[in-house]
């Protein structure tokens, strides 16, 4: 779960777009586990998930030979698998990068939204580059990318009505119900709900000190 810090900085982000808070962490969380950067090689970097074959399909033929035979990408989904850890997935971006950067940009789903590297132009970015940029930048670009995605796909609506069905279909895909997509939203949306009725709102004054009351320090 994320902290306080970053609860109430997804929900500014969640805010500003017009989209219930409560919503947006759930599907944060539930892309991400709830964690926001890993530290890889002394910077913190986002999560990431190489797709190996959508690095196949978007390179040149010969580049394509060459990556294949390094294992780096297939013409089969899930043909290159990812590593545990977010260590070794860099490890491997940065492999086929070395190939095709480019093209090995566009193959990763970014952030603690989890969106492809591919949907750039979509989401209203100059270049895949500038996606990159953004994911890595702080926790408030992730957020961002993960809300142009969701206002380019509509699914605005779909979270107003909670109709979790269809937005784990357009958001996560056809196969969203293989790994229990949206009883893991509806759950973390529920905590979450409960969560931000017991928090103080973001930048409001903390309750002043009662000087009439003894202070103990422990």
């Amino acid at each position: 779960m994320f902290s306080e810090k970053e609860i109430k900085e997804i929900s500014n982000e969640a805010t500003g777009a017009n989209i219930e808070p409560a919503a947006l962490l759930a599907i944060a969380e539930v892309e991400s586990g709830g964690t926001i950067f890993y530290k890889i090689n002394g910077r913190y970097e986002p999560p990431i998930r190489f797709e190996g074959h959508y690095f196949d399909r978007l390179l040149p033929i010969e580049e394509r030979r060459f990556a294949r035979s390094k294992g780096l990408s297939s013409n089969l989904a899930g043909g290159v698998k990812n590593p545990a850890s977010q260590e070794a997935r860099w490890k491997l971006l940065e492999q086929a990068a070395a190939i095709n950067r480019e093209a090995a940009y566009k193959s990763v789903s970014w952030g603690i939204g989890q969106v492809m590297g591919e949907n750039w132009e979509h989401l209203g970015y100059p270049n895949v580059d500038a996606l990159v940029e953004e994911a890595r930048s702080s926790l408030a670009g992730q957020v961002r990318i993960m809300i142009r995605f969701i206002l380019w796909k509509a699914l605005r609506s779909a979270l107003r009505r909670h109709d979790w069905k269809r937005f784990a279909y357009c958001y996560n895909g056809p196969s969203y119900a293989e790994n229990h997509y949206t009883t893991k939203l509806k759950q973390a949306y529920a905590r979450y709900v409960t969560l931000l009725a017991g928090m103080r709102p973001l930048n409001s004054p903390k309750p002043a000190l009662d000087v009439d009351k003894t202070v103990t320090h422990h």
